[in-house]
């Protein structure tokens, strides 16, 4: 054999290996690409399904948001009503607070009378006999009371 045959045989060697691997690799790639195909089938029966869970799942959604909004607007008079008497009691609150205002401050007035005009022993005394006269009173009361029984 000459050169010229050798390097034809050589050629022809690497031409068949690589010709092998080129085929396993291509092998290779059907095999997945059957995986695919299979999968791509599979496909539409399992986007079917998730979309019919999907609409079932929003139809469950659209009625619970419908029973809320039922019982919200049940509740609304009562928040309503809950606001009014917090309303009002803020109101009667406020009043509370400028007559005791008011009574402090003439308290304050009043005192500063009693302590100018050295009177606190006379409105002490005067005060004392009340106290007493009503508590005779009282007594003499739960007496009657009792001896009528």
């Amino acid at each position: 054999m000459t050169l010229v045959g050798i390097g034809v045989l050589i050629i022809g060697i690497a031409f068949a290996i690589i010709s092998i691997f080129v085929a396993r690799t291509l092998n290779n790639l059907a095999h997945v690409l059957n995986g695919v195909d299979e999968t791509v089938k599979k496909l539409p029966e399992q986007l079917d399904g998730v979309m019919n869970q999907t609409a079932e799942v929003l139809g469950q959604s659209k009625d619970t948001l419908a029973d809320v909004n039922e019982k919200i607007r049940t509740l609304s008079p009562l928040f309503y009503i809950i606001g009014d008497v917090g309303e009002s009691s803020r109101k009667l609150t406020s009043s509370l607070v400028d007559m005791t205002s008011s009574l402090k401050k003439n308290t304050k007035d009043g005192r500063t009378v009693v302590n100018e005009e050295n009177l606190r022993g006379l409105y002490g005394a005067i005060a004392f006999s009340y106290f007493l006269t009503k508590r005779k009173k009282a007594m003499k009361d739960a007496l009657d009371h009792t001896n009528q029984k």
